[in-house]
């Protein structure tokens, strides 16, 4: 394996560059995702039957929590990777495991929401409008929760072999997926959250 050391670590090795590559191609897909998504909401979002509406069921409160520990997270995962640019292993992990902290957190808080629509009767079965919005919300769960995971594993990684041109290169990897994840948050909190509340 031929290591270029003029590039940053992620980036030192053909299969790196490539590995960088085909994740941006698989982040296209993941945008059509939620962009399929976005639109279905766009559709359905008047359409609420005797159900609640979104003024009616959202909350200030946890989504300015949410988006605050998400947006700190996106934070976080770059101060990881500056780290990992200057080799600071430790300085690294820390930072990784803060943002899977905060990742955590954010998901108790979303899992809060569930019960509260659940509670109030907004369930998948109750409106076209409640069907999207928690389709869409729990799909973005889901990425976080994979994440989670993901990003766990990395840190065992880098524990057990170092920081190599590999285990670099997957950790740039995640924190592209996790700036992903907080971009279509800010997306999800302006055009769901926000513009249900009006």
């Amino acid at each position: 394996m031929k290591i270029d050391h003029s590039q940053p670590l992620e980036y030192s090795t053909e299969q790196n560059k490539m590995n960088i590559l085909g994740f941006w191609i698989f982040l296209g897909a993941e945008i059509m995702l939620f962009a399929t998504l976005f639109t279905s909401y766009f559709v359905y979002e008047d359409r609420i039957g005797s159900g609640p509406a979104g003024a009616e069921i959202f909350g200030i409160t946890p989504v300015l929590f949410e988006t605050f520990i998400l947006l700190t997270s996106s934070f976080t995962i770059g101060l990881a990777i500056h780290a990992m640019r200057i080799q600071r292993t430790k300085a690294m992990l820390v930072f990784l495991g803060i943002t899977l902290l905060l990742g955590a957190a954010f998901l108790g808080i979303e899992i809060y929401e569930f019960t509260h629509y659940y509670h109030v009767g907004a369930t998948l079965q109750t409106s076209a409008f409640t069907a999207i919005l928690l389709t869409t919300l729990g799909t973005h769960g889901a990425h976080v929760t994979f994440g989670l995971f993901w990003g766990l594993f990395i840190i065992l990684q880098i524990r057990k072999r170092g920081l190599t041109p590999e285990t670099a290169n997957k950790s740039f990897i995640f924190s592209l997926y996790w700036h992903f994840l907080d971009v279509v948050w800010i997306f999800i909190f302006s055009f769901v959250y926000l513009k249900g509340m009006m």
